[in-house]
């Protein structure tokens, strides 16, 4: 009895919330109103908040009705000790109610989680809350330098170590199943099916078929499945725990409250109403925690356990329904029947065909490819280019293939055969396909279409074979090994640049190095640790550390070496 009295009574302010949230459904209130007048025309009800109401009030006159019957029979009367012993029971089922319903509504003020700006957060200091909080981080370092000892609850503690393992488990479930889907997007973002493939009827055409059955039926509903047996319980189960968290934060905060007006208690031997309302506090979120904790952690269990068991169910069944597709498929192959060292054999001897025949195409394809013709590079042209090359390094280098002409804000316009060091492979919303680059004064966003890498090349001198770096038409990738002759080694590039300091410089702290104007450095890292181009590494006279990277500036020696610019 006391128990469902209990869960009514705490429940009752919000079956009041849902029958207001009924009144401002014109329908449903209607179908209320017909429901109680068919029903109970009796009672005149015109709302069921008229029935809502009557467990509470009954529950509380039970200690009345028995305490008047008590008092009009007889002490010589048989049933006397039992009246007495319904009266003291009734009164501590209505206590006790009172006290779950007190615990409810303190657990409902806290278990909240709150999304506060940090304005808000601001406007909520005051000497109150910060004298509170300072007491509070200070009453946690003496427990954790054990200068003060902890209050031990260890039924407590081996609940919230249970939960907090609940917690871990449906986090890290959750990342796991979020990691799954990106690589499901992944691997279905081929689609072979999409392509005309201009052959007879054949296996290419058969996975085509394959593919097409994939992913236009199988891969969809498994996704449906998984979202609707997975991701959403799964999220629910993960909103579910913020409640028991935010409780779980405030019972520490309150007993630190609590340990602090304890002492002060032993010592002056009273306290002042507000801190016996703060012990009160606590003493009802820790007995609600560990009153609720274990059936909680027991659910959550048994949840996590289903959604794991619903997903293990869905990758038998994804693929059963491959097997059994790819099965049908195989059915119809020409060398299904065919003992396997006979089906691994034509394997061979096709592989080795088609590797001959691209051999003979590529061979071809070499002998009727015209070399690279390389032109010189103005002094203007030269001297951005080793500005680019001082700035961003050598592997930063592209070279626009068409005109480009900006159409939108923050976009370059330039002309074909220009130089430019890739900052950023996106745009400031992440596409990938517009581009910041670094035209050796402006920046903004090109295509990157219309960018291939720029490599360096050394101009020929007198007596001197200067070998080229590879270019993409000198180099190809096949998926078969082909003998390659040797290749000559490729002369390493040496600029024909030095870094100076443009601008005195004083280093303000140990990883710093000073600069004077003139003076010759050596650029280790343009970048600091975090990645910006703002301060760059140097050495300078034996010494390593950091400098604004304005602060340098690139001069030619005085015997430059030439460049080139392969078109």
């Amino acid at each position: 009895m006391e128990t469902v009295y209990k869960i009514y009574c705490a429940s009752y302010e919000h079956a009041l919330l849902l029958v207001e949230s009924y009144r401002k459904d014109p329908r449903l209130q209607e179908e209320i109103l017909e429901t109680l007048s068919a029903t109970v025309p009796h009672t005149g009800a015109s709302d069921l908040s008229f029935f809502l109401v009557m467990p509470v009030q009954r529950v509380t006159k039970y200690p009345l009705l028995l305490g008047k019957i008590l008092e009009n029979t007889p002490t010589s009367a048989s049933a006397y000790p039992a009246l007495q012993a319904a009266v003291h029971a009734m009164a501590q089922v209505n206590a006790n109610i009172n006290e779950y319903k007190r615990r409810r509504e303190v657990a409902t003020k806290y278990n909240k989680a709150e999304h506060l700006t940090l304005r808000d957060r601001f406007a909520r200091l005051n000497t109150h809350s910060i004298a509170k909080k300072t007491t509070r981080l200070s009453r946690l370092l003496m427990h954790e330098a054990g200068i003060v000892a902890k209050t031990e609850d260890k039924e407590y503690d081996n609940l919230e170590e249970k939960f907090q393992c609940v917690v871990s488990s449906v986090t890290m479930l959750k990342e796991n199943v979020a990691s799954y889907l990106g690589h499901l997007e992944a691997f279905l973002l081929p689609t072979p099916h999409k392509r005309e493939l201009q052959m007879d009827e054949g296996p290419a055409q058969q996975y085509r078929r394959f593919a097409e059955h994939l992913h236009r039926a199988v891969f969809p509903e498994f996704k449906r499945r998984l979202d609707r047996l997975v991701c959403q319980p799964l999220c629910s189960l993960s909103d579910m725990l913020v409640g028991p968290q935010q409780l779980v934060k405030k019972r520490l905060d309150k007993l630190l409250d609590y340990e602090e007006i304890q002492e002060r208690k032993s010592e002056m031997g009273s306290v002042t109403y507000d801190e016996e309302a703060a012990m009160n506090t606590y003493l009802a979120i820790n007995a609600l925690l560990v009153a609720e904790l274990p059936r909680f952690n027991q659910v959550a269990l048994q949840l996590l356990g289903q959604i794991l068991c619903s997903f293990s169910t869905l990758q038998r069944d994804l693929a059963a329904q491959v097997l059994q597709q790819a099965e049908k498929e195989l059915e119809q192959m020409p060398h299904r029947h065919m003992p396997l060292p006979s089906f691994w054999k034509m394997v061979e001897d096709t592989l080795q065909q088609s590797g001959t025949q691209i051999r003979t195409f590529c061979q071809a394809f070499e002998t009727v490819t015209p070399s690279p013709v390389t032109q010189p590079l103005n002094p203007a042209e030269e001297r951005k280019v080793l500005s680019l090359v001082s700035k961003h390094g050598p592997d930063k280098l592209y070279q626009v293939t068409s005109n480009i002409s900006g159409s939108k804000d923050l976009d370059l316009t330039l002309q074909r055969g220009q130089i430019v060091a890739l900052l950023q492979s996106m745009d400031t919303k992440g596409n990938t396909s517009r581009w910041l680059v670094d035209a050796g004064g402006p920046r903004g966003f090109v295509p990157a279409g219309k960018l291939q890498p720029y490599c360096l090349v050394q101009s020929q001198q007198p007596g001197m074979q200067m070998p080229t770096l590879e270019t993409s038409t000198e180099k190809r990738r096949h998926s078969y090994a082909i003998p390659e002759a040797p290749r000559p080694q490729v002369a390493t590039f040496t600029p024909a640049f030095q870094v100076v300091a443009g601008f005195s410089f004083t280093a303000r702290s140990p990883q710093e190095v000073s600069l004077q104007a003139g003076q010759p450095v050596v650029v280790l890292e343009p970048h600091d640790k975090k990645g910006s181009k703002e301060w760059s590494l140097v050495e300078v006279n034996g010494q390593r550390g950091y400098v604004p990277s304005s602060y340098l500036m690139t001069i030619p020696v005085q015997e430059p070496v030439g460049w080139s610019l392969p078109v």
